[in-house]
């Protein structure tokens, strides 16, 4: 498997949206949503969406669903906790640095796992192509994102980063921290903000996992994705402004 090119790292958020969006096309040709499917399949029967005996075993299969929507939200914080949120959303590769705490004991690519989880767990929401593009077309993308990224960390940290995989998993989570911690604390308020949109996904999910109703889940996107947009435009700007101070400061030389 070839690693990925530096066109698609820098680029990657829309590579992973393209991934969503085709997820949700397959709708043209394939007709029959992954929920129902996995519920007709569980209940051994056919499910009409509209009767009232199909809202359970709906409310079951969506609920797992906005399961994996949670998970990937509360393993993407933890980890943006400790490897801080501006280089989680950086277009440019950073590997200067080797972070080796909170989730990354367990495995060296805690973030990808959680975006697959979403993949999983939104695409019971689209078709049962969809689901199969969302989950294994992440499940590749990613992967191709982790070998560039490990060849990039191996030509900076040479020995210790070799170390470090030899002892952690990359992708699925060990059953115990396999290295230990360094005691960096965790910044939560800034992984919070920073995954506000992964959380919105989740929160849309549970939303009909709730209602059933796809009108409240597109409500839901919606108002997360809006929410989202405004806090990284307003962040953008206190960036831009507090190194615009910096720069105009005069320099004091000894």
């Amino acid at each position: 498997m070839m690693r990925a090119s530096e066109f698609e790292f820098r680029h990657r958020f829309w590579f992973i949206g393209c991934i969503f969006w085709l997820g949700f096309a397959s709708y043209s040709f394939d007709k029959e949503n992954t929920g129902v499917a996995v519920a007709q399949l569980l209940w051994r029967r056919a499910i009409d969406v509209s009767s009232p005996s199909a809202a359970r075993p709906l409310h079951i299969v969506f609920a797992f669903a906005a399961f994996l929507a949670l998970l990937c939200a509360l393993i993407r914080t933890w980890a943006a906790a400790y490897l801080r949120s501006a280089v989680v959303h950086d277009h440019a590769l950073h590997s200067e640095k080797l972070v080796a705490d909170g989730p990354f004991r367990w495995m060296r690519n805690p973030l990808y796992l959680g975006g697959v989880l979403l993949g999983a767990g939104f695409g019971f929401l689209a078709s049962r192509v969809g689901w199969f593009i969302m989950t294994f077309g992440l499940l590749f993308f990613y992967y191709r994102l982790i070998f560039r990224e490990e060849a990039a960390l191996t030509a900076s940290q040479g020995d210790s980063f070799r170390a470090y995989c030899a002892a952690v998993p990359r992708f699925w989570p060990a059953l115990r921290p396999r290295v230990p911690s360094s005691g960096a604390p965790p910044r939560w308020g800034q992984a919070f903000l920073g995954e506000l949109f992964v959380w919105g996904f989740a929160v849309s999910v549970v939303a009909f996992a709730v209602s059933l109703r796809v009108p409240v889940f597109w409500i839901a996107m919606s108002v997360s994705l809006f929410g989202y947009m405004c806090y990284w435009l307003i962040s953008g700007r206190i960036a831009r402004r507090s190194a615009s101070q910096d720069s105009q400061r005069p320099s004091v030389s000894s």
